[in-house]
């Protein structure tokens, strides 16, 4: 697909997945829960033909499954860990993480293919597969899915029991964060550099909604309202495609112009034809700290590959509940002592 092409032609529907950086090793980590790739085996032996049948059916329908999947995958795993707490619904006594600002423009099919394949397996196999283990087999599909790399998913987890509002505002970062601010919140949850620019990569699939990048357009500084870092043909057609964003605020664009359904390393090569869309995208490339690896994965993609399977392998193991501490849900988005009550 032609850049000319493409650069005017910026506009749908969001799913946004900023994502950041980070530095040095970060706090130590408990010890990871024993998970294994097996663990539904004899309790649900098709657990992953039917999760891979689903997500399979769902992109088919809906080609932004994939980013929106990927997207809810971290910004679950990074408020209370990845138990599914992001998929429970608010009531009239609690305000949930999907209902927190950071998480309002998730997307509905993201939520939609994990409700259609436990609806599946509870017909199948009842009370046996937790929703957090579908969430995270569903991302990896789905990934694969669309030239990304396969990894492992180890199962086990089990589903959060908690699920607030203001633990999403807390634990989520922002598209406009410093790079120290950005380095700081990623090593606070033990990632370093290199696995953070290595999981913004994500961003070579999706959307992002014009709100998280139009300070880059009109109100960059008081003597140049348009950042001099972004390629002007870029910066021509998101003005275009964000001009009533306010009265709109669901126009958006794509995070890579270029490839933009396809997971690949373009995203890397963008940042250096100064079409990276957020601020957090483009300071990859301007900072000492990240520069080296940006370059890196723009022309190894292999090397980007390797470097996101093992990060997403970690990210998956990131809070997880065992044990006592969580459930087995009935329904991915209500707590099962709110169903029995």
């Amino acid at each position: 697909m032609a850049m000319a092409a493409t650069l005017p032609a910026l506009l749908v529907l969001c799913i946004a997945f900023p994502l950041t950086l980070t530095s040095a090793a970060g706090p130590a980590q408990p010890p990871l829960p024993v998970l294994t790739e097996d663990y539904y085996a004899k309790t649900c032996p098709d657990f992953q033909k039917i999760v891979r049948e689903t997500v399979t059916d769902k992109q088919s329908e809906k080609p932004v499954t994939a980013a929106g999947t990927l997207r809810l995958f971290f910004h679950d795993c990074m408020v209370t860990g990845c138990d599914a707490s992001l998929l429970i619904s608010s009531n009239h006594v609690n305000k949930a993480e999907r209902d927190a600002d950071p998480n309002l423009s998730l997307s509905g099919d993201a939520f939609d293919v994990v409700r259609k394949a436990k609806t599946t397996l509870e017909l199948t196999c009842p009370g046996v597969v937790s929703c957090s283990d579908i969430l995270a087999e569903a991302t990896r599909d789905l990934v694969t899915m669309v030239g990304g790399p396969f990894y492992k998913v180890k199962l086990g987890r089990l589903d959060g029991r908690v699920s607030k509002a203001e633990l999403a505002d807390a634990n989520l970062p922002r598209t406009n964060q410093t790079m120290d601010e950005m380095i700081k919140f990623f090593e606070s949850k033990g990632f370093t550099v290199q696995e953070m620019v290595a999981l913004s990569g994500a961003h070579t699939i999706g959307f992002s909604h014009c709100k998280e990048f139009t300070g880059r357009l009109f109100n960059y500084n008081k003597t140049t309202p348009t950042d001099p870092d972004m390629h002007p043909k870029l910066a021509e057609g998101l003005k275009r495609t964000c001009a009533n964003f306010i009265q709109d605020p669901s126009m958006s664009a794509f995070n890579d112009p270029i490839t933009p359904g396809k997971f690949d390393n373009m995203y890397y090569q963008n940042l250096k034809r100064r079409l990276g869309l957020l601020t957090s995208d483009n300071a990859l490339l301007k900072d000492p700290r990240t520069k080296p690896l940006v370059e890196l994965y723009a022309t190894n993609q292999q090397a980007f590959f390797d470097a996101f399977s093992k990060v997403m392998e970690k990210l998956s193991f990131y809070g997880v509940k065992t044990g006592k501490d969580g459930e087995v849900r009935r329904r991915c988005d209500t707590f099962n002592d709110v169903i029995t009550s």
